[in-house]
């Protein structure tokens, strides 16, 4: 099964893409991992701390994929099979045993292609790289960085404290103690664009932000909630605002560390704030004629393309917009 580009009322959201079969029936069968590992066609994603190779190839900016043999020990995860019958693997790694190219940039700004030369090799997470990978590279990073985040803070079993040991091709950890059985978590968000009746939009900087970032709302679905009620609660409780009618838009993952974004619109029905202060520092309605001229002047700054927030913004709006963190 090939999973390409998805394009739904949100446009292409672009860490959501993918084009491999995940093979979850793959994962138990130790023979089968054992040989696609010894496989020297097959290819791998060495990942540190989100961060991974990439490089400037052909004019196009590409995860460097190892074989098996050139990898570096470190644990494994299976990432799936391509359409062409390519096995992908992940390794979570120091990047300085993954290459002999000497020292290494690092990317810690959204890149473009033309900043790297060609050939040249540099680390960098999602957030830098994210919009330039194509479809199958970018799913890859995306499923590498979800799964080693899980990983790294799963160690130890939480009913008795002993260490957990890695099976299924990295998507389960067991408890050689107890037997218990632990699975990579994701966490839902939802994340709202909410307008009013005057068709404005409202965006808001938290506390933590320079002045002039700004986003759309964002929290976490809490136990026993439905996502509806999690939207009109996170307005009410960030921005004092009641909205009505929350509509689905589309979904991405955002594996830092673990969270899936549940993008929404949503329609106000009162337009005065009573800002958290914990959670907001400033909030605003915009026209998009407003909006437009803050963008142009450098007064309002707007999250990453890479980002379920802006593709939310740029829906409202109607086309693309400028003016990146």
């Amino acid at each position: 099964m090939e999973i390409t580009t998805q394009e739904g009322l949100l446009g292409p959201l672009l860490l959501a893409r993918s084009a491999i079969d995940r093979s979850a029936l793959l994962r138990g069968d130790a023979e089968w991992l054992k040989r696609a590992w010894e496989e020297g066609s097959n290819r791998v994603v060495i990942v540190d701390d989100g961060q991974a190779l990439v490089r400037r190839s052909g004019g196009e900016v590409e995860l460097v994929l190892l074989s098996t043999a050139d990898a570096p020990e470190g644990e494994r995860y299976l990432l799936g099979v391509d359409a062409e019958g390519v096995v992908y693997f992940a390794v979570s790694a120091p990047l300085a045993d993954a290459t002999h190219t000497g020292t290494l940039s690092r990317i810690v700004a959204p890149l473009s292609s033309s900043a790297l030369g060609e050939g040249q090799t540099v680390t960098a997470g999602l957030r830098q790289v994210g919009s330039l990978l194509g479809d199958l590279h970018a799913g890859l990073l995306v499923y590498a960085v979800a799964l080693e985040a899980w990983h790294s803070t799963h160690e130890f079993c939480p009913r008795c404290g002993n260490r957990t040991e890695v099976r299924a091709g990295g998507h389960v950890r067991v408890c050689p103690e107890d037997g218990s059985q632990h699975f990579p978590r994701v966490d839902p968000a939802v994340i709202m664009l909410v307008h009013d009746d005057a068709d404005r939009c409202l965006l808001a900087r938290g506390p933590q932000w320079p002045e002039g970032r700004m986003s759309v709302l964002a929290g976490f679905v809490e136990p026993g909630e439905s996502l509806e009620h999690a939207v009109a609660r996170e307005v009410l409780e960030e921005v004092g605002v009641r909205v009505t009618g929350p509509r689905y838009l589309g979904s991405q993952p955002w594996p830092f560390p673990r969270s899936l974004m549940l993008g929404f619109f949503a329609r106000a029905a009162s337009t005065e704030f009573v800002l958290d202060p914990e959670e907001i520092a400033e909030a605003r309605w915009f026209s998009r004629a407003e909006l437009l001229a803050a963008l142009e002047s450098g007064e309002v700054r707007l999250p990453p393309e890479v980002s379920i927030a802006r593709r939310l913004i740029e829906t409202w709006y109607g086309e693309s917009l400028i003016g990146d963190w």
